[in-house]
C-alpha cells in the first residue's frame, strides 16, 4: 500500500467530493484485495445509508444474463423476436425505410449497440424528454408497452450492430428485463433476489417496488430534493435497485471473482465503444470502462477501471492492476457528481505505489 492510503487521506478525499456545488453528500467505500477495507461519508450522508444505485443496476443485469447463459437458458446471439409478441416487434427498429427489427439480438441490447432510441433521454414530439419531465417533478411510471409505443415514433440512431456505433439506451434494458422475466418465469425483483441478493446474503439490497417506501435517502436534482416513486418502481431492470456502498462492494467483488459465471468470460465483455453522452466512457458487453487520458497519470498509466456509473452519482468500479475497488454515491441526479467521484477514484489510484 502507498503510505498516503490511510484514514486521514481517505477522509480528506471523501470530504473533497462534496465541495462542488450541489454535491450535498458522499459515500465512499474502498477495498484492496482481502487486506484493506475502508468506508467513509461526508455531508448529509452516512456510510450505512441505503441509496438508489440507478444504472449501476445494469451491472447486476450483466451478472444475471451471463448466469442464465451459463445455465443454457439464453444466448447472446438470440434474436429478441424469440421472446416478444408480433405487436411489440412490429416496426420496432425502422431506419431510412428499412426494418431491422428482426435483426435485434440480446447482445445488441446488453452492449447498447441496438441503435434503438433511448426513451429516457430522447426528445418526444412535445419537445420534452422523459428525463427533463422527471427532473421537473412529473413523476410517472413507464411500462414496457408505453416505452415501445414512444420509441416507435422516434428515429433510431443506427442499424443494429453497426461497427463502431453505440448509444447509451435505457430502452435496451427495459426490453432485456422482459426477456429475463420470460426466461425465468419470475419478476425482475424476484430474479435479482434469487440470483444475487440471497446468493450473497445481502440484507440491505432490494428492488424498489413500493411507492410508499422511504428507506432510501432522498435524491437530489441540482439544489432540489426530488421524489420519483412511480418512475422508480417501473424501472427494475434499468435502475431500480437500492443498496449500500458495502453491499454493492460485496456484489462487485463477487462479479469479478467469477461467482455468477466463469471468470474467464469477463474478457469477452471488453468489446469497447466510446460513449459521449450521458458522459464520456467506454461501453462493452454489459460493462463500462472509465476514460482516463494519459495526461491524468503520465508516468504510470491508470490502466483499466471497470464497472458502472449511475445517473444518481452512484458508482462501482474496479482497477484490476492494483486489485482496487470503489463503491459509493454522490446522490445527485444532475450528473455533476460524477466528476467528483471520478477524481476521488483517480486520486486514490495515484496514491498507491
Amino acid at each position: 500500500m502507498g503510505k498516503k492510503l490511510d484514514d486521514v487521506f481517505l477522509q480528506q478525499t471523501v470530504r473533497q467530493m462534496v465541495k462542488k456545488k450541489n454535491n450535498f453528500g458522499a459515500i465512499l467505500c474502498v477495498e484492496q484485495g482481502k487486506d484493506f477495507s475502508w468506508e467513509g461519508a461526508a455531508g448529509n450522508l452516512n456510510v450505512d445509508d441505503q441509496y438508489f444505485i440507478a444504472s449501476v443496476t445494469k451491472f447486476y443485469m450483466t451478472a444475471v444474463v451471463l448466469k442464465l447463459r451459463a445455465e443454457k437458458k439464453l444466448a447472446l446471439e438470440d434474436p429478441i423476436s424469440n421472446y416478444f409478441s408480433a405487436d411489440i416487434m412490429d416496426r420496432l427498429h425502422v431506419l431510412n425505410g428499412f426494418d431491422y427489427s428482426k435483426d435485434l439480438t440480446i447482445k445488441h441490447l446488453i452492449s447498447n449497440t441496438s441503435g434503438l432510441p433511448d426513451y429516457f433521454a430522447y426528445k418526444q414530439p412535445s419537445g420534452e424528454s422523459v428525463a427533463s419531465e422527471l427532473m421537473k417533478g412529473k413523476d410517472q411510471k413507464w411500462t414496457l408497452e408505453e416505452t415501445v409505443t414512444l420509441v416507435k415514433g422516434l428515429k433510431p440512431k443506427f442499424a443494429p450492430g453497426q461497427k463502431g456505433k453505440v448509444n447509451y439506451c435505457d430502452t435496451n434494458y427495459k426490453l432485456l428485463g422482459r426477456i429475463i422475466e420470460k426466461v425465468t418465469g419470475m419478476s425482475m425483483a424476484d430474479v435479482f433476489r434469487t440470483y444475487i441478493f440471497e446468493e450473497l446474503n445481502l440484507s440491505k439490497t432490494y428492488v424498489y417496488e413500493d411507492v410508499n417506501d422511504t428507506k432510501p435517502v432522498s435524491l437530489n436534482y441540482k439544489s432540489n430534493k426530488i421524489h420519483l416513486p412511480n418512475y422508480l418502481t417501473s424501472i427494475p431492470s434499468e435502475g431500480g435497485i437500492v443498496s449500500t456502498a458495502k453491499e454493492t462492494m460485496i456484489f462487485m467483488k463477487a462479479f469479478f471473482a467469477g461467482r455468477f459465471f466463469p471468470k474467464g468470460e469477463i474478457e469477452e465483455l471488453k468489446q469497447w465503444n466510446m460513449v459521449f453522452f450521458p458522459g464520456q466512457f467506454y461501453y462493452g458487453i454489459g460493462l463500462e470502462k472509465l476514460w482516463t487520458p494519459r495526461l491524468v497519470s503520465p508516468l504510470r498509466p491508470i490502466q483499466e477501471v471497470l464497472g458502472f456509473w449511475g445517473q444518481s452519482g452512484a458508482f462501482a468500479f474496479y482497477n484490476p492492476e492494483r486489485d482496487l475497488y470503489f463503491t459509493g454515491t454522490i446522490n445527485q441526479l444532475s450528473g455533476f457528481g460524477h466528476s467528483a467521484a471520478f477524481h476521488a477514484m483517480i486520486r486514490i489510484i495515484k496514491a498507491l505505489k
